[in-house]
């Protein structure tokens, strides 16, 4: 066996030009890799900054404890209201409905793709599933306004769910999740070695239970960050819930005879998630150094809080079970 050792320059004045272009390369890398770090930290000073100045006019107690969400009348309003947590839960239920419809589907779609389909079909509905992936939100948005919601008016009454409402938005933005957690689970369990279902097999297994009982351990930290991910993602979204959503967070607290709104448990009731708001704030309806103005960068630091968490939780999961080959 005879191994090949790549050219070496003789020329000096080669070996100077190959010199220079690697440090080229390597400045430029650094360079890109120190934009990205600085833009990014730009970006959340800008944003806790702005959101600081919220809480100069505003309680920050007011902020987390308020149960209604009316910020755009003056703070010396009686009306005025600015409890987070009431676009908090409008935000919670779009995404706990997206992920009962993604979950189940994208899991679905990555077992079969990953231990069902034969190779050649699994070439060609791979890419066509990722592609879903790739439909902008609005095109989803206006699905769910005018399609979803008019079926779902249509078997359950007009009466009982409303024009806009978190369980249509709730459901499309589930479809378009299930792309990421079907692609990102199935490569999880295509990375699991033939050996251990082979050897599974060996031992007389079904291939539910190689599926189940192998296969599906085996990706545990895969699927899980590929879920956290999709939640992360589903809590980020704009155009889906702006659309079919809604635009008014109702008041968490019930009437002199009840603990909480029952509404806020409706999922046909309609509801305004935090990205909502901010479309909506910052679509005209807030003037710039405004109580409301600076709502908006408040709100977007709470949403960046949520989906940072999420991300961290999702690397400390794969960190920690992660299985290695």
């Amino acid at each position: 066996m005879t191994t090949t050792s790549p050219p070496s320059p003789t020329n000096p004045l080669s070996r100077k030009r190959s010199v220079v272009g690697e440090t080229v390369i390597h400045n430029l890398l650094r360079a890109a890799g120190a934009i990205s770090i600085l833009t990014t930290i730009g970006i959340v000073f800008v944003l806790f900054s702005e959101a600081f100045q919220l809480f100069l006019d505003v309680s920050i107690v007011d902020f987390f404890t308020d149960t209604a969400w009316r910020p755009f009348v003056s703070p010396d309003s009686p009306s005025f209201a600015i409890g987070i947590f009431a676009l908090i839960q409008g935000t919670l239920m779009v995404t706990v409905i997206a992920m009962l419809v993604a979950i189940p589907l994208g899991l679905a779609s990555a077992v079969y793709l990953a231990d069902y389909a034969p190779q050649r079909v699994r070439k060609v509905l791979k890419p066509i599933l990722e592609v879903l992936a790739g439909v902008p939100t609005v095109v989803l948005g206006y699905f769910a306004l005018t399609a979803m919601t008019p079926a779902l008016r249509a078997i359950l009454g007009e009466g009982t769910v409303d024009f806009f409402n978190p369980f249509s938005a709730g459901i499309v933005m589930g479809i378009m999740i299930v792309p990421t957690i079907a692609s990102l689970s199935e490569d999880a369990m295509s990375a699991v070695p033939d050996s251990l279902r082979m050897g599974a097999y060996g031992l007389g297994a079904t291939k539910r239970q190689v599926v189940t009982q192998i296969v599906f351990p085996a990706a545990l930290s895969g699927i899980v960050a590929a879920i956290i991910l999709a939640i992360g993602r589903a809590v980020g979204e704009t155009m889906i819930v702006a659309l079919a959503g809604g635009n008014l967070a109702p008041d968490l607290a019930g009437t002199a005879d009840q603990v909480v709104n029952p509404d806020i448990f409706n999922p046909f009731k309609q509801v305004q998630t935090m990205t909502a708001y901010i479309v909506q704030a910052i679509g005209g309806e807030a003037t710039r150094g405004s109580v409301t103005y600076r709502s908006i960068f408040a709100v977007g630091a709470t949403l960046f809080l949520m989906t940072f968490s999420l991300n961290i939780a999702a690397q400390r999961f794969v960190r920690r079970f992660r299985e290695v080959y």
